[in-house]
């Protein structure tokens, strides 16, 4: 890109792998000439990582865009005085060297500063220079664990920490300081002068992750691993479906008590919805992804045992002999019936629980479904294994069905 925000800027990528590199990348988009200074004995690690097309990283591929690329042995001073010369004609300089490496090669601030007043020193590490980590090395990793993320995303009492395989870490190290640069560069503008800019792994993660920080050091919460589950609000998980998952997040009160699903709650819970708390200050007082999971499961297992007009139909026209038992009043059933289906008494009930194996069909009808419904979640829940119900109720049944099955329409 030759014209954005950033054009007529010279950026000087010096660093390796994600965070340092991709401060360049993301300035590089708004129009910095970008010059990615890479080892000669085989470049970038980055090069070599992940799936590769024609022997290159895709990864690299997305992070070395907008960059022209030479190479630089940084461990002969020839090579560290030629990156020196290229910073004198830059205006922004970025690297992920250890302080004491920065120092040994002249590429800390205050020798660049030597060669160009003005120019801005982007600099990422793993843990900030001047604490006792300063000098050690990290990755995207070292952020998620240190800062509590990999602990807090676990199962059960955090028995299995989970990292999470995107890496936010990196990225958000490089988004703090390409903005920490734009600063810089707008600093320079009205001063002439030019500055340092740092970002750390383990600092990007503790400022993500400060929310639970804050309540600790605050309150002392002390709180535990929930896997997907919401620690401020809820319900918020994912939760598994008749078709598969399906992500549920629910922040705040209002949103709250707007859900279809919170009547269902209340009623799980029996407390009125007016007196249900407000799911950001529970504290897990009320366990509403628990309800939220057992409704789930619930409506999955009527999906289940709901068999379609269609599929009936089918059945019937290759002869079978369907169990079909009409769920519905005496009266009812004497104003209008489906011919071949038994009608389910009391006594048919008592001898369907005490006589009949369970591993018979039973298909149950009515009117509209609901009720048919519940006597097939009924016998389910007593043990037998092939209960249905039809869904639809009579007026699919009568599209579904065609003429030649007259005598189980309603009549």
């Amino acid at each position: 890109m030759t014209d954005g925000a950033l054009a007529g800027l010279r950026v000087i990528d010096a660093a390796t792998l994600a965070a340092g590199p991709l401060i360049a990348t993301w300035m590089g988009e708004f129009g910095a000439e970008v010059i990615k200074v890479e080892q000669p004995d085989g470049g970038d690690p980055l090069r070599q990582w992940g799936a590769q097309r024609d022997g290159v990283g895709l990864m690299w591929k997305s992070v070395a865009r907008n960059k022209k690329c030479v190479t630089l042995n940084l461990r002969h001073e020839s090579g560290r005085a030629l990156l020196r010369s290229l910073a004198g004609q830059a205006d922004v300089v970025v690297l992920n060297l250890r302080p004491s490496t920065l120092r040994r090669w002249g590429l800390d601030y205050e020798s660049l500063a030597a060669i160009k007043p003005d120019i801005i020193l982007t600099l990422t590490t793993a843990y900030g220079r001047g604490g006792p980590y300063s000098e050690r090395v990290g990755f995207d990793g070292i952020g998620q664990v240190m800062s509590g993320a990999a602990y807090m995303t676990s199962d059960g009492e955090g028995e299995r920490p989970y990292r999470f395989q995107a890496p936010w870490v990196d990225f958000g190290t490089a988004l703090h300081c390409a903005y920490g640069t734009a600063l810089a560069l707008m600093a320079r503008r009205e001063t002439g002068r030019g500055q340092v800019v740092e970002g750390a792994l383990l600092a990007t993660a503790l400022t993500v992750g400060n929310g639970l920080l804050i309540e600790q050091a605050v309150l002392g919460i002390d709180r535990t691993p929930t896997g997907n589950r919401g620690q401020t609000s809820g319900p918020v998980d994912i939760f598994k479906t008749l078709d598969g998952w399906i992500l549920v997040q629910v922040v705040g009160h209002p949103l709250f008590v707007r859900r279809r699903t919170v009547k269902e709650i209340a009623e799980a819970v029996a407390v009125p919805v007016s007196d249900l708390p407000d799911p950001i200050a529970r504290n897990d007082n009320l366990p509403v992804d628990d309800v939220v999971t057992t409704i789930y499961a619930a409506h999955e297992a009527d999906q289940k045992m709901q068999v379609s007009p269609g599929e009936i139909a089918e059945r019937l026209r290759a002869g079978e002999q369907l169990p079909l038992i009409d769920v519905r009043s005496r009266e009812e059933w004497d104003a209008v019936h489906i011919e071949g289906a038994t009608f389910f008494t009391q006594e048919l009930m008592q001898e369907m629980m005490s006589e009949w194996p369970k591993d018979r069909e039973i298909i149950f009808v009515c009117h509209h479904g609901i009720r048919s419904l519940d006597a097939a979640s009924y016998f389910a829940g007593h043990g037998f294994q092939r209960v249905r119900s039809m869904t639809g109720g009579i007026d699919a049944w009568s599209v579904e069905v065609d003429h030649d099955l007259a005598r189980y329409h309603l009549e």
